[in-house]
């Protein structure tokens, strides 16, 4: 290789990881602002001030590296990141803290062989998003007779994104809907990218479909769709007891909720896990859980004989869940007409 090619490839390969450089250095310098903005310590001029000064080092550190070819930029920015990242690792999540009443509590389970009982069960009667009876109990389920497991999508912004719900039916017309949510403290109001910041921690809610339903389709007026799943017995009990594992381990071990990683959509993926025996097609879909219902048909994982447009229009069930008030056979009533659901048990 004669010398002024190789040369030329040096150079090249010298101005890729400049590139590189500089973006990762202004990357940082975003991300490190928003963090420090959302987790600093002290109060909220404290915090700005300390986003502030992280973003102007980080561009100091910029200019030095990209007009001066700095070392010192070169090598100290590198130490500032990893300083950086330990506190932000360091940060630990709680389960002490003044949350909202709505998850006030996380649900736990023990199980004795085909039975499970929960505790903090919620059942509230809500009038309006401000005024609800608050209550949680404990309720004790028979595998043995689980019977039907349920998608329930929540729309709320537009086609792409909706809240993922699992309701597991039984034999005696009991009902139970899991949900991951975050879990907000008081005066707290849902932000998409406070999620990505540990401005939440997760929690795992069981709750009565009066309630967990009922709150979306009467007093939030939001679209909900339920579809009934594709999933034999042995994996709709093996569903149940991840949900029930998932909300153990977060008593146990707070976690921090994540808008990407650690949200309702984790738990999609177990869910068609539990639907598609094998490694899991990768499709958007899975992000964007909105689309969630043409993935499922894709794999089969409802119930056969049905276009995904009726499936769609005969899931709409925020019409059923208005009219009347929510009364005791709430969950009978939503399911009328769904495909693949025949009558029901009352209660």
């Amino acid at each position: 290789m004669s010398e002024p090619v190789e040369r030329r490839r040096f150079h090249i390969l010298g101005i890729i990881i400049r590139v590189i450089s500089t973006l990762a250095i202004l990357g940082f310098a975003v991300w490190g602002a928003m963090a420090l903005s959302y987790q600093a310590p002290g109060p909220a001029p404290v915090k700005i001030l300390l986003a502030a000064l992280w973003a102007i080092l980080s561009l100091v550190a910029l200019y030095a590296y990209v007009r001066w070819h700095s070392r010192v930029a070169a090598l100290l920015y590198p130490l500032m990141i990893a300083g950086l990242l330990f506190w932000w690792n360091a940060i630990p999540a709680s389960n002490n803290r003044d949350w909202a009443d709505e998850v006030a509590h996380i649900v736990s389970g023990v199980v004795n062989g085909p039975e499970v009982t929960l505790a903090n069960v919620r059942n509230f009667d809500w009038r309006s998003p401000a005024d609800y009876t608050v209550r949680w109990e404990n309720r004790t389920y028979d595998l043995d007779k689980l019977a039907s497991v349920d998608l329930l999508l929540s729309y709320w912004s537009g086609p792409a994104i909706a809240h993922t719900l699992v309701s597991f039916g039984f034999d005696d017309g009991q009902f139970v809907t899991f949900s991951v949510e975050i879990r907000k403290e008081r005066n707290e109001s849902f932000s998409e990218i406070g999620g990505f910041f540990k401005e939440f921690e997760m929690s795992v809610i069981a709750a009565d479909e009066r309630d967990i339903v009922g709150v979306r389709t009467n007093i939030r007026k939001e679209d909900v769709y339920l579809y009934r799943l594709n999933i034999p017995k042995p994996a709709m009990r093996s569903l149940f007891l991840s949900y029930v594992d998932t909300a153990n381990g977060l008593n146990e071990t707070p976690q921090y909720y994540n808008t990407i990683t650690a949200n309702c959509t984790t738990i999609v993926f177990a869910m068609i896990d539990h639907i598609v025996s094998g490694a899991l097609p990768l499709d958007y879909r899975l992000i964007f859980s909105g689309y969630l219902p043409s993935y499922i048909i894709d794999v089969n994982g409802f119930t056969p004989g049905f276009t995904l447009e009726q499936l769609q229009s005969g899931g709409a069930i925020s019409a059923r869940a208005q009219a009347p008030a929510v009364t005791p056979d709430f969950s009978r009533r939503i399911r009328e007409g769904v495909p693949g659901i025949g009558p029901l048990t009352r209660p």
